[in-house]
C-alpha cells in the first residue's frame, strides 16, 4: 500500500482514526463501530489515499497491526510512522485500541511506551484513557480494573483473575492501571474517578487537565459513564486546534464517542441493518489460544460434530523456517482437506496439547496462517476462524489481505469480517477472529450456523 500522504480535502474526513495492537480488538472496534451507524474499514496495511478511496466516505477508518506482541525498540522504529498515517487521514481522534484487559509489560506489548509515543508523534501533552467495556464484562473503579471470567462468569480484580493473573506472556500483577502504566514509563496518569463522573462537568476535567498530566484515566462501570466520557472528549476535540486528540482504551472509546456523535453524518441504526448471516456447510477453525475459556469451546464443538486435529506445537517450530510451513504443515493440510471433504468441519488445534516451545508462539501464529491458506487453496469455504488474540493477528499478517469490513457480530467482542484481498483465494471469505477469552461456549458451532448477536 502507499506510504501516507495528506488526504484530500475534497472528501469528507474520517472523525475517528484507530490503531488495534493485535487484530481480534482491531475487529470487535470495527465491529462497534458500523454497529454505531458508522461507516468503517480495518485496513491490514497502512492506507494511503487511495486505498482509503477505494471504500468510499469513512467515518472510522482502522488499521490492524500487532504491536501487543512487539518490543520496546519495534515500537520505537514503527510507531511514529503509524500514528503519522492515522493522523494524515484528518482524523479529529486517534485511538490507541488496546485489549479490553491492558495486558502488557514493559519488554512487551508496553502500552505506556505506545502512548508516550503517540503524544510526541501527534504534538499533545496529554492523552484520555477509557478503562473498562462493561459490555465484555470489563469494569474500571478508582483506577483499578476487573474483569469477568468467561461470558457469564465472576468477576474478578485483575490481578486476582484466574486467566489474567498467569497470562502466559504478559501475566497481570497489578489491577491499578495508574500503577501499571507507570510501569512501562507513562508515570503522570490522573485518575477521572466514579465520583467526578457522577457531576460530569466538563470543568472538572479542565481543572486536572490545568496540570498538564501525560494521561486521564476515566473509571468505567456502565453506559451511563461511557456517555458522560462521550460529551466530555467531544468536548475537548472540539476545542482543540493542534492536532487530533490521543485516546486510548478498549472499543470503549468508540461507544463513548458514539453517545454524544456530533453533528447528521452518522447513519441511523435502522440504515445500518443487513441481510441476517446464512448457515454455512462447513468451517474451519484453527486455535492457538492458550485460554481455558478457548479449551471449554473446543471440547464443546467436538459435542457439536466437529473434527479435532490436534497439531504438535514441536513439530510446527522445528519446521517453521520453510515458505510453506514445511512438511508437517502439508500433512496437517492434507489431514484437514480430507476430513472436509467428508462434511464435517474441523477445528485445528495447540489449545489442548502439550505445552508449546518457550518463545515458540510467532512462529505457530505464523505457520496457523500459512495452514488456512493452505486449505482453502484446495478446499473452498466461505466462513472460517482463528481462535486466540496473538494468533489471529499473527496469522492474518501472512496473508497479505488489504482490509477487512464487518460481516456481522456473532457476540460481543467477536466479529465475522469479509477480507479484501488480490488472492481470489481469500476475497470474501468470511473469517472471525476472536480473543481467548471471548465468544459463547457454542461459539465455533454459532459460526457454522450464521448466528449473531441480538
Amino acid at each position: 500500500m502507499s506510504s501516507p500522504t495528506a488526504p484530500d480535502t475534497s472528501a469528507r474526513r474520517p472523525r475517528i482514526a484507530y490503531y488495534g495492537d493485535d487484530f481480534t480488538g482491531a475487529t470487535d472496534t470495527l465491529s462497534v463501530a458500523v454497529r454505531g451507524g458508522l461507516r468503517a474499514a480495518l485496513f491490514l496495511q497502512t492506507p494511503g489515499p487511495a486505498d482509503l478511496a477505494a471504500f468510499g466516505e469513512l467515518d472510522c477508518v482502522g488499521l490492524a497491526g500487532g504491536a501487543r506482541s512487539w518490543s520496546p525498540q519495534e515500537m520505537d522504529l514503527r510507531l511514529p510512522d503509524i500514528y503519522a498515517a492515522l493522523a494524515a487521514t484528518g482524523a479529529q481522534a486517534v485511538h490507541y485500541k488496546t485489549c479490553s484487559t491492558f495486558d502488557s509489560a514493559p519488554h512487551v506489548g508496553s502500552i505506556g511506551r505506545a502512548v508516550r509515543l503517540g503524544l510526541r508523534a501527534l504534538g499533545q501533552s496529554t492523552a484520555y484513557i477509557v478503562g473498562g467495556q462493561p459490555n465484555l464484562g470489563r469494569y474500571c473503579a478508582f483506577a483499578t480494573l476487573y474483569a469477568r471470567a468467561g461470558q457469564g462468569g465472576r468477576v474478578y480484580r485483575l490481578d486476582r483473575h484466574p486467566t489474567m493473573r498467569c497470562h502466559p506472556v504478559t501475566p497481570m500483577d497489578e489491577a491499578d492501571l495508574r500503577l501499571h502504566l507507570g510501569r512501562q514509563g507513562l508515570e503522570g496518569v490522573v485518575s477521572f474517578a466514579l465520583d467526578k463522573l457522577a457531576g460530569a462537568a466538563p470543568a472538572a476535567l479542565d481543572a486536572m487537565l490545568a496540570d498538564l498530566p501525560a494521561a486521564v484515566l476515566f473509571d468505567v462501570l456502565g453506559d451511563e459513564h461511557l456517555a458522560a466520557i462521550g460529551r466530555m472528549l467531544w468536548g475537548r476535540i472540539a476545542r482543540s486546534a493542534d492536532g487530533p486528540a490521543l485516546l486510548v482504551g478498549p472499543s470503549s472509546v468508540e461507544q463513548a464517542l458514539l453517545t454524544a456523535w456530533p453533528g447528521q453524518t452518522r447513519e441511523t441504526q435502522a440504515a445500518v441493518q443487513r441481510p441476517a448471516p446464512v448457515s454455512a456447510e462447513q468451517v474451519f477453525i484453527v486455535a492457538g489460544s492458550r485460554s481455558p475459556v478457548t479449551a471449554q469451546q473446543i471440547r464443546r464443538a467436538r459435542d457439536d460434530g466437529f473434527a479435532l486435529l490436534d497439531v504438535d506445537p514441536r513439530r510446527v517450530v522445528q519446521e517453521a523456517g520453510e515458505n510453506d510451513g514445511g512438511p508437517y504443515c502439508r500433512e496437517l493440510a492434507d489431514k484437514v482437506v480430507q476430513c472436509l471433504r467428508t462434511g464435517r468441519s474441523v477445528i485445528a488445534q495447540t489449545t489442548l496439547t502439550e505445552t508449546a516451545p518457550a518463545g515458540s508462539g510467532p512462529k505457530l501464529a505464523a505457520a496457523a496462517g500459512r495452514l488456512m491458506h493452505q486449505v482453502l487453496r484446495r478446499h473452498r469455504l466461505a466462513r472460517v476462524g482463528f481462535a486466540g488474540g496473538d494468533t489471529s493477528s499473527l496469522a492474518i499478517q501472512a496473508w497479505n489481505a488489504r482490509a477487512l469490513t464487518l460481516a456481522y457480530t456473532l457476540s460481543p467482542g467477536v466479529a465475522v469480517c469479509a477480507v479484501h484481498s488480490d488472492d481470489a483465494v481469500l476475497n470474501g471469505v468470511e473469517l472471525m477472529l476472536k480473543g481467548g477469552q471471548m465468544g459463547p461456549q457454542d461459539v465455533f458451532e454459532a459460526l457454522r450456523q450464521g448466528r449473531r448477536a441480538a
